[in-house]
């Protein structure tokens, strides 16, 4: 029998929360012991997320209800695990953690991208991109996952940072409705919402602080979000120019160095179809990134272009990923899926 490890998710009734417990549910090495939501307790997970119906009679918990468990997954607001810390440390050895409170390296550019909100300390905790810092999240027990756009952008350029000209980098991404919670809004409102390409967020995206660290680039890039119809998805469009003249071949070497022992990571670039490049409706529901480029053939410029699902490796699918670096199991764990087609 494989080991079981005891998990709680703080926060289940939101969008990620539910995604996270929907991955717990049919993972072979955890076992969820407890849901929190402070306004649902008591009441079945499955009254907030249908698509659990059957898979548990699990009913939501108070945090003060929380036993002692081997994994706490936090699910809050961002700058509410800062506030609670002390008391969410008591109740597991390991916290990963799905907000922005503990992704900064710089309390300072915390207190820059997330204005208002209480600064922590971070020093204990490791950004939580595999694909970058998979060694230092094996030995830690403090994990800080990615915002879901930082996700998609970082994965899009890491192969080219150092051939492109970090000064002029510009990100254009589309993000579904559900990267934005699921507190209503009347930018949420159907009659405002159905049918809309929305210019969210042209400059001053709270992600791109993470992006200049991870990709250690010297000035803020252009970082531009619009919303999309679509209710999961993102998709990254890093536009740079190289730094010297690199063929496609010498392209495709860098993306394979970097990726070909990714579990997670696609490479899609294909010359010609209706799925030649990365696309984000396929992913749906799966912890794939795929990644792919197109050379400009009238300048020097490259489009890297990446596409994830914003709950799933943007997000929950990203802890469950961690989690199982952390505990030393099968990286891939509970995380198999490999979407649908047509959808």
């Amino acid at each position: 029998m494989s080991k079981q490890l005891s998990v709680a998710v703080i926060g289940a009734s939101g969008y990620v929360g539910g995604e996270l417990t929907r991955l717990l549910l049919g993972h072979p090495n955890f076992e969820i012991k407890f849901a929190t939501s402070e306004s649902f307790a008591g009441k079945l997970i499955s009254k907030v997320h249908p698509n659990l119906r059957g898979a548990t009679d699990l009913k939501f918990s108070k945090i003060s209800e929380v036993k002692k468990v081997d994994i706490v997954f936090a699910c809050l607001p961002h700058g509410s695990l800062a506030t609670k810390i002390s008391e969410i440390e008591k109740l597991g050895d390991i916290i990963i953690d799905s907000s922005a409170d503990f992704r900064f390296r710089d309390s300072a550019d915390f207190a820059k991208w997330y204005e208002g909100s209480p600064a922590a300390d971070a020093s204990k905790w490791v950004y939580g991109l595999p694909e970058i810092h998979r060694e230092e999240i094996k030995k830690s027990k403090r994990i800080a996952v990615p915002g879901c756009t930082a996700t998609a952008a970082i994965l899009a350029l890491l192969p080219l940072v150092d051939v492109v000209e970090k000064s002029k980098i510009i990100f254009d991404l589309k993000v579904a409705s559900s990267g934005s919670g699921n507190k209503p809004n009347l930018g949420s409102h159907h009659p405002e919402r159905a049918g809309v390409l929305r210019s969210y967020k042209l400059s001053g995206h709270r992600h791109t602080g993470e992006v200049i660290q991870e990709l250690g680039l010297p000035d803020v890039p252009g970082y531009s979000i619009t919303s999309t119809p679509e209710v999961r998805g993102i998709v990254c469009h890093a536009h740079a120019f190289l730094n010297s003249d690199l063929t496609d071949k010498e392209i495709w070497k860098l993306f394979r160095e970097k990726y070909s022992a990714e579990p997670f990571v696609r490479i899609v670039k294909e010359a010609a179809g209706i799925h030649a490049l990365p696309e984000a409706k396929i992913l749906s529901g799966t912890n794939f990134c795929d990644v792919g480029w197109e050379l400009d053939g009238n300048s020097n410029r490259i489009v890297a272009v990446s596409a994830l699902d914003n709950l799933g490796k943007g997000a929950a699918g990203a802890s469950v990923q961690c989690a199982n670096l952390v505990c030393g199991f099968e990286e891939k764990a509970g995380l198999e899926f490999l979407g649908l087609h047509p959808a």
